[in-house]
């Protein structure tokens, strides 16, 4: 895989984009509902097709929103929107916080540590629900950055919905701490691994906003 050392862009503090990566989804949506709604007045067809449609692509402006953030400071920030599925002490010594997303959440994830990009590892899975234990085997990309804290490892895993993983970053890119690094269309989850030390400051059901959540404790 190519090597980067550039670093990707910061945030500005206003504003709300939408996610690359959403086109392949957005675009049809909201052709059709434009197509249909400019018909309407001409074809009872395309009336009909336009409540649903224009329904349908407002729902998909709505689920690949990507707000602006104003980036938290600490150590672990929380790289997905969310809620704390299970905080599990590992073999290692390092504690997995796992994050479910639900199709409502913003989908964009984000760097939880400043640091270089040393892996990212697409694996091929199945796609049971983002909630279910066997969802550890679904389709994912591992993630691995060289940070201060070290070797940090996170995963973004499909749900039953979620057929793609979107990576933004290759392997080599420099990161900011809460620079976007990928998309995960529709429901899904991401587990992030704390070195060992690591004090976990969140708790099971608890909200977490990607880039604003601290995940770690002082």
């Amino acid at each position: 895989m190519p090597h980067s050392q550039t670093s990707a862009p910061r945030d500005s503090r206003a504003g709300v984009r939408l996610a690359r990566g959403a086109s392949p989804w957005l675009l049809p949506t909201v052709a059709t509902a434009a197509l249909s709604l400019a018909r309407a007045r001409r074809s009872g067809v395309a009336k009909a097709v336009a409540v649903p449609a224009t329904a349908l692509a407002a729902g998909m402006l709505w689920f690949f929103r990507d707000p602006e953030r104003e980036i938290t400071q600490g150590r672990v920030i929380s790289p997905a929107d969310g809620v704390v599925q299970s905080i599990m002490p590992w073999k290692d010594g390092r504690t997995r916080v796992a994050i479910f997303m639900s199709p409502l959440n913003v989908h964009v994830n984000r760097a939880p540590l400043a640091g270089t990009v040393t892996s990212v590892e697409h694996i091929p899975g199945g796609f049971v629900p983002a909630f279910n234990k066997e969802s550890e085997n679904n389709e994912r990309v591992v993630w691995h950055f060289d940070t201060e804290l070290g070797d940090i490892e996170m995963i973004q895993i499909a749900g039953a919905v979620a057929r793609r993983i979107v990576p933004y970053l290759p392997e080599g890119t420099k990161v900011e701490q809460g620079d976007r690094i990928g998309l995960i269309r529709f429901g899904s989850r991401v587990d992030l691994y704390l070195p060992e030390g690591v004090e976990v400051a969140v708790e099971v059901g608890q909200k977490t906003v990607a880039g604003v959540t601290r995940i770690d404790r002082d």
